[in-house]
């Protein structure tokens, strides 16, 4: 990972998201604050992403829950519910990229500004781990641009879903790097680090029974 082509990019870390049941969530905010200023002090581009559902009901996805009036129940456009956590808001020179879907990269500008900006490389955290989070980084390396996941800055409902999601992507993303926050912070700042890569396809194969045992082969000792 070359810091000159590297972008830090935060997933639907909203007012909407810091008001659900995202296991860790105050946890995730305070690490992500601290990553997001070293990233703004190596000079690396802060993305963040807004999942947004039009609140006249247009475009909504299939059986996306709504009110008896037809709006949609999560992310409304008419809400501040889908601004950025104020404990992590953007300042000048950030790019915001609005989606309407899963995928950061679905129908939106995301490719075109990472393009613009010569990026190869994804710093990866946010929200939820099992849904845009994981869509995400498929994507993303679906367009082959190299993903580093940050795990302890991703969080969703369930510590099972969260655990799975990650193993799914460190089985079959070929070159992802796993992180978390504190080594690739040492990273970012040239110290010693510890980081898991991925040797071969569906290397942590993972059962209901000895899920919590494999997710704990991501942290390097």
């Amino acid at each position: 990972m070359d810091v000159k082509n590297t972008a830090l990019l935060l997933i639907d870390l909203q007012k909407e998201g810091g008001t659900s049941d995202v296991v860790g969530m105050d946890g995730i905010i305070e690490k992500t604050a601290s990553l997001i200023e070293q990233c703004r002090q190596k000079g690396i581009p802060v993305i963040y992403t807004r999942h947004l559902n039009r609140g006249d009901g247009i475009a909504l996805g299939n059986r996306e829950p709504v009110n008896e009036k037809g709006e949609p129940l999560y992310y409304h456009t008419g809400t501040d519910a889908i601004e950025i956590m104020d404990e992590i808001k953007p300042e000048p020179g950030d790019i915001i990229v609005d989606k309407y879907r899963y995928s950061c990269f679905h129908e939106s500008s995301l490719d075109l500004m990472l393009k613009s900006l010569g990026i190869k490389h994804l710093i990866i955290g946010g929200v939820l781990t099992d849904v845009c989070v994981i869509s995400t980084a498929m994507d993303a390396y679906y367009r082959d641009y190299q993903i580093n996941l940050v795990k302890d800055i991703c969080g969703t409902t369930t510590e099972g879903a969260h655990m799975a999601a990650i193993l799914m992507m460190a089985n079959w993303v070929y070159d992802i790097e796993i992180y978390d926050a504190n080594q690739l912070s040492n990273k970012l700042s040239g110290e010693d680090y510890k980081v898991w890569k991925s040797e071969g396809p569906d290397e942590l194969q993972f059962t209901p029974e000895n899920l919590r045992e494999v997710f704990g082969r991501l942290t390097v000792e």
